[in-house]
């Protein structure tokens, strides 16, 4: 599996990641694979053409800006957004909800098509949907 954390994330989410899941997965950084002035647009294009990439970001824009959820719906990428509760979490509780949602994770990302959006909560072990 790989795992793309957008740059509004802490890459330490990423790495700490990495670090615990192994050589079975590849979980990285935006800023480490990607220049960081990246247009969201560009980097779905890319990662679609890679494949098999799932995106954690905690920036809705995506889902709600035309061009870029265009973008997103027609791509091979599956996302994960953090809710809004998460997402102004300190970093550790952020890194404790995923690592408590990491197999939820796995599970969707491996039984949906690309495209697919959906939403990490802060308490219940259920991810939503995204329209």
């Amino acid at each position: 599996m790989k795992v793309l954390f957008d740059h509004n994330l802490s890459p330490r989410l990423a790495r700490s990641l990495q670090a615990l899941m192994g050589d079975e997965h590849e979980i990285v950084a935006l800023k480490d694979k990607f220049r960081p002035t990246i247009k969201d647009v560009e980097l779905i294009a890319e990662l679609t053409s890679q494949g098999g990439w799932i995106f954690i970001s905690g920036d809705r824009r995506i889902t709600r800006n035309k061009a870029e959820k265009r973008a997103f719906q027609n791509s091979r990428v599956v996302g994960m957004f953090l809710s809004a509760g998460l997402y102004k979490a300190p970093v550790l509780k952020q890194a404790e909800r995923l690592i408590a949602l990491w197999p939820a994770i796995e599970t969707i990302a491996l039984n949906v098509s690309g495209g697919s959006m959906f939403e990490l909560p802060m308490k219940s072990s259920k991810l939503a949907v995204l329209k």
